[in-house]
C-alpha cells in the first residue's frame, strides 16, 4: 500500500485523534449528559454558585480542568479499547436518578447534588461499557469532588481546633480557659468560628491528597499513608495556625494579631502545609512521569471483563432508555404536585 494512502486511511479511521469506533458511543455519551444535566440543573447551578461563591469550595473550580487532563493523560491507552454498551450500569443510573430527585424533594443539596453527579458517572458505564469505565475509573471517582462538602464536619472541626489551640496556650505559658469553642486569655475573648475550623483547606488537601496519591504513587499502602497526612496534617496545623494568633496577641494586641491571621490563613496556610505534605513525600513518590496509569493490556485480557460485557443493549436503545427514565423522573415529580 502507498504511504499516502495509509495515512488517509487511518485519518478515517481516527478523525481528530478519535478513533472510528468511539465517535458515535462519545456522540451518544454526549446527548445523554446533555438531556441529564438539563434534568438536574437546578442541582448543578447551586453547585456552580457555590464553586464561585463561597470561598471553601472555590478550589472545585480547578477540578473541571483536573478531569480534562486525567482523561488526556490515558486516553491514548483508553481509546485501545472498544466502547459497548452495558444495560446493568442502568440500575446505577435509575440509583442516581432517585438520589437526586430524592435530596430535590428534600432539599438537601449534598443528597440532590451527588445525585446529579452521580448520573453522569453512570451515563458512562451504560453507553461506554465495563471495560472503559476501568480505564477511566479514576477520572469517573474525581468528578465526586465537583459536589460541594464539608459544611456537614465544620461543628466537629471546630471542636477539634479549640481542643488543640488550648493545649498549645497552655504549653506556651499562656493562661487560658475554654468554654467549648470560646477561648479567654488575658488578651481577650477567642472564637473558633465557622471560618475558622479549617474546614476549606481540609476540603481543598483531600481533593489534591487524591490526585497526587493517584498520579505519584504506585503502591496502595503509600496512597494510603499519604492520604492520612493529607486529613490529619491540615487539622493539626490549623490548630497551630488558631494557637498562633491567640500568641501572638498576647504581646501585640488583639488587632494586629488578627490581620496577621487574616494575611496567614488567606494566602500562605494553605501554600505552607501543602508544600510540607507533597515535600514529606516526595521521596517516596514510586511512579515514573512515563509510566502509564493503566494497564490497558491487562484490562483487554480481563477474563471478569468478558463476562460483564456480555449484557449488551443496542447503542441508540441505551439511550432512549436514559431519556425515558429521565421522562418518568419529571413525569412523577409532576403528579406529585398535581395530588
Amino acid at each position: 500500500m502507498r504511504p499516502e494512502v495509509a495515512r488517509t486511511l487511518r485519518g478515517a479511521q481516527s478523525l481528530g485523534g478519535i478513533p472510528a469506533a468511539w465517535r458515535m458511543p462519545l456522540v451518544r455519551l454526549a446527548l445523554a449528559w446533555a438531556v441529564l444535566m438539563a434534568l438536574a440543573a437546578a442541582a448543578w447551578g447551586e453547585m456552580a454558585w457555590q464553586w464561585w461563591n463561597a470561598s471553601t469550595y472555590n478550589h472545585i473550580l480547578l477540578i473541571p480542568p483536573i478531569l480534562v487532563w486525567l482523561v488526556r493523560q490515558r486516553w491514548s491507552d483508553v481509546s485501545q479499547l472498544i466502547p459497548t454498551t452495558w444495560w446493568p450500569g442502568l440500575i446505577l443510573l435509575l440509583f442516581g436518578l432517585t438520589t437526586w430527585r430524592v435530596g430535590a424533594a428534600f432539599d438537601i443539596n449534598l443528597i440532590s447534588q451527588f445525585g446529579a453527579v452521580l448520573m453522569l458517572q453512570s451515563a458512562v458505564t451504560v453507553l461506554l461499557g465495563p471495560r472503559v469505565t476501568v480505564g477511566v475509573l479514576f477520572p469517573l471517582a474525581y468528578m465526586l469532588f465537583l459536589v460541594p462538602f464539608g459544611d456537614e464536619i465544620i461543628p466537629a472541626l471546630q471542636g477539634v481546633t479549640a481542643k488543640l489551640t488550648i493545649e498549645l496556650t497552655h504549653a506556651s505559658g499562656v493562661p487560658a480557659s475554654i468554654d467549648g469553642i470560646y477561648i479567654d486569655t488575658p488578651a481577650g475573648l477567642f472564637i473558633v468560628a465557622e471560618a475558622c475550623s479549617g474546614v476549606k483547606f481540609l476540603v481543598a488537601m483531600v481533593a489534591l491528597g487524591a490526585l497526587v496519591a493517584h498520579t505519584c504513587f504506585t503502591s496502595w499502602r503509600c496512597r494510603a499513608l499519604f492520604m492520612m497526612a493529607a486529613v490529619v496534617v491540615p487539622v493539626l496545623a490549623n490548630g497551630v495556625r488558631a494557637w498562633g494568633t491567640i500568641y501572638i496577641a498576647q504581646s501585640q494586641g488583639l488587632e494586629f494579631a488578627a490581620g496577621f491571621d487574616h494575611i496567614v490563613y488567606g494566602w500562605i496556610f494553605f501554600a505552607v502545609v501543602m508544600a510540607a505534605v507533597i515535600g514529606g513525600a516526595w521521596r517516596f513518590f514510586d511512579r515514573a512521569p512515563d509510566d502509564p496509569l493503566i494497564d490497558v493490556a491487562e484490562i483487554k485480557a480481563a477474563p471478569w471483563l468478558d463476562d460483564l460485557a456480555r449484557y449488551r443493549i443496542g447503542g441508540w436503545n441505551a439511550l432512549a432508555v436514559i431519556a425515558l427514565l429521565a421522562a418518568a423522573v419529571v413525569s412523577m415529580d409532576r403528579l406529585a404536585n398535581v395530588a
